[in-house]
């Protein structure tokens, strides 16, 4: 048994750049414990699958070691494939997924995805937060992360996580942000609890950091940037109580996984 793989950077314009996602097409779903088996292989931050359906695709992610119910790099990376590969006609695609149903577009060069905004609360700052990020952040906001807000983009890059310690929070990872000189704001995004140190970019933080940085910002249309060591860019609209995320992708590579007979 083969299936066919792909690995797309996304959140590109190059390779080398952005965020690698693997994206395997299913014409069924194959058992939870072999998907999980091909993500841990691939070993990359996360692996798409996706089987047809009624109104679109059903779509799922995994990292090395989990399913997770949002990614957006590995959705984007799927559109690409589906759009540029594929050759898929539509002028849309439509995702059920975990998140609820993703759409996501093909316009002007870019590809746009429509995602659940999820709008952070102040929080206490957490002792192993601020010992496993090295300094304590000015605050901390949380969603689905914790948000620990730096003063400039210079303190983002200086820290250097222990991953252990951040390990021991309740959340799935934390996100540190600052506004930025050339962007509206910059971010890194740490999540070692589900085998991602640091994540290159991370499309569902942006669903956090939009909501966050139009209350602080007065305004609802954002040029970001994630400044891992691969770095991404992406643009970022918040319409009500939607995320609208929009950037581009590159194929790495097409391969075959050999399951044998």
């Amino acid at each position: 048994m083969r299936l066919k793989q792909y690995q797309v950077d996304a959140f590109a314009t190059r390779v080398f750049e952005g965020n690698p996602a693997a994206v395997c097409p299913l014409g069924h779903w194959l058992d939870d414990s072999l998907l999980q088996a091909i993500a841990n292989e691939n070993n990359l931050s996360e692996t798409a699958f996706f089987v047809p359906s009624e109104n679109g695709f059903h779509l799922r992610w995994f990292t090395p070691v989990a399913e997770v119910d949002l990614c957006g790099h590995a959705t984007l990376a799927a559109a690409h494939v589906l759009f540029d590969i594929l050759g898929y006609t539509g002028k849309q695609i439509t995702f059920q997924t975990k998140s609820g149903e993703l759409v996501v577009e093909s316009k002007d060069g870019l590809l746009t995805m429509d995602f659940p905004a999820r709008p952070p609360v102040m929080k206490p700052i957490p002792d192993a937060l601020a010992v496993g990020l090295g300094r304590p952040p000015l605050e901390v906001w949380a969603a689905n992360d914790y948000i620990a807000i730096f003063e400039d983009e210079e303190t983002l890059r200086s820290i250097s996580p222990d991953f252990a310690k951040l390990q021991e929070l309740d959340l799935r990872g934390v996100i540190v942000t600052a506004s930025g000189t050339d962007v509206d704001f910059v971010s890194r995004f740490f999540a070692p609890k589900i085998g991602i140190p640091e994540d290159p970019v991370t499309g569902a933080a942006h669903c956090e950091l939009t909501p966050y940085w139009a209350q602080r910002l007065g305004k609802t249309s954002f040029e970001a940037r994630q400044d891992s060591p691969r770095g991404g860019r992406l643009s970022c609209q918040l319409q009500g109580n939607r995320v609208i995320l929009s950037g581009k992708a590159v194929t790495f590579m097409i391969g075959e996984i050999d399951l044998g007979d």
